[in-house]
């Protein structure tokens, strides 16, 4: 029968209408809400009307049908609204996922980044160990000096790969309470090139920070990590970086900082090697200050130490010393895109704060008494982006020791630089692949030197 075919019409549309929005949706969107509510009370009355007439003529039906095609109009509507709210939620809840997720007062974030280098190696003075952390990235004062030079030695490796993880916890003081665990797996026993390739996690940093305060390990203060160039290298420019990693406890007020960290005295031997004392008493103490403003941001950090040997370390007695530096750091923006990134650190008794340790903070006199080592270093980066995906870095850095020669012998590090150059390509955003070429050398008191040449490809994806 017409009349009939006619009423499930109009009540399939009717419950076609109502399924167009998802709850939620509707629940975001009061206004959608109150159309379809319109509609169903306009549907509802053709029904009634259809169920009160067993005929209806010509133009009634006209009358039924232009308003099912209103309501289908409006139907249509609908459906587009509803298809950019639901991107608008898609894209929200992509960002929350980003953000991390909530349990109770707490919200858990997981980060970091997986890496894979490639890399091809020679040096002129001798041969790095095979699965030697030395081969994986620059540390200057493992540059081989009077051997045999060795042939180009190629290692693929992913041990640099991180995993961060954090939270945040409303305490209901109006002030998060936040905390920072981070690992990866260098300089770590366990591996082998042979079977597995596996290596064991190490922790890099784990800290918590509560409004100005922070508490555990982290980059020193004495550090600019901002400062630092792009490099496939682990550092890059490593001779002459400040360079440390150590528990402390910090304040900040602004763009002052002041901490107190874990201090380490590490001292030359009377027969060239090192000694970490652990006799220290008092923490590393420092100051320091960041500017940001108009692409320019600026660092200057100072540092004093207490330097300390006890009797048990070589049956000389009990000595201390005093321990002091000054760095100045930075990145200037240049043009749009492009930036020149710096360092400058002078001071005494700061060997273990720089390029890895590449000379120690003092020496041992024949009175038992320790003498600082006086050092200077620093380096310069220029970054220029060729277009959106494509960018370049140049770079280099010079570290020099004034070592006392009577106490620590000829054998020690007198100088080191570096310098590299690479080309950066991210074809999608937090995918790098970059390629690199160093070239550092190291010379020795006596003036023997060494160098090392390194060719390295780097993949990167951050998450």
């Amino acid at each position: 029968m017409q009349t009939f075919n006619f009423r499930k019409g109009f009540c399939a549309a009717l419950v076609g209408a109502s399924c167009l929005m998802p709850a939620t949706a509707l629940a975001q969107e009061a206004s959608i809400e109150d159309r379809l509510d319109r509609l169903e009370a306009l549907v509802s009355g053709l029904v009634e009307r259809l169920d009160a007439q067993q005929d209806i003529d010509a133009q009634q039906q006209a009358d039924i049908a232009a308003t099912a095609d209103l309501v289908m109009a409006e139907t249509t509507q609908m459906r587009g609204e509803q298809a950019d709210l639901a991107a608008q939620v898609e894209t929200v809840s992509e960002e929350q996922d980003r953000d991390g997720f909530g349990i109770g007062n707490t919200r858990f974030t997981l980060g970091g980044y997986v890496k894979l280098d490639a890399l091809s190696l020679r040096t002129s003075g001798g041969q790095l160990p095979d699965g030697s952390i030395t081969r994986d990235f620059l540390i200057p004062g493992a540059i081989p000096v009077g051997g045999e030079a060795s042939g180009w030695d190629t290692d693929f490796s992913a041990r640099q790969t991180r995993v961060t993880f954090g939270t945040s916890t409303d305490v209901g003081t109006g002030t998060p309470l936040r905390s920072h665990i981070e690992i990866d797996f260098m300089v770590t026993p366990g591996g082998d090139e042979r079977i597995s390739n596996s290596y064991e996690p190490r922790l890099r940093q784990a800290y918590l920070t509560y409004g100005d305060w922070l508490l555990g390990q982290t980059w020193s203060t004495f550090q600019n990590v901002g400062a630092l160039p792009e490099s496939m290298d682990f550092i890059g420019t490593t001779p002459g970086t400040v360079f440390d990693r150590q528990p402390m406890v910090r304040y900040t007020n602004g763009g002052l900082q002041v901490a107190v960290e874990q201090p380490e005295t590490v001292v030359t031997t009377p027969t060239g090697g090192r000694l970490l004392a652990g006799d220290d008493t008092m923490p590393d103490v420092v100051v320091r200050y960041n500017y940001a403003g108009d692409g320019v941001s600026l660092t200057a950090a100072g540092i004093v130490r207490s330097l300390n040997i006890a009797d048990d370390d070589f049956g000389m007695g009990d000595d201390s010393a005093l321990g002091y530096g000054l760095s100045l750091s930075g990145r200037i923006g240049i043009g749009e895109r492009d930036d020149f990134r710096f360092m400058g650190t002078v001071g005494d008794g700061l060997g273990r704060y720089i390029g890895l340790n590449i000379v120690n903070d003092a020496a041992l006199d024949l009175d038992g008494n320790l003498d600082p080592i006086f050092t200077y270093s620093g380096f310069a980066a220029f970054r220029h982006f060729w277009d959106d995906n494509l960018r370049s870095t140049i770079a280099g850095s010079y570290f020099r020791a004034d070592n006392p020669v009577m106490l620590t012998g000829n054998q020690v590090t007198d100088e080191s630089w570096n310098a590299f150059v690479n080309l950066v390509y991210s074809p999608v955003s937090r995918l790098d692949v970059g390629i690199e070429y160093m070239y550092a050398e190291r010379q020795l008191e006596d003036g023997r030197s060494g160098n090392l040449q390194k060719i390295q490809l780097s993949t990167r994806y951050a998450f």
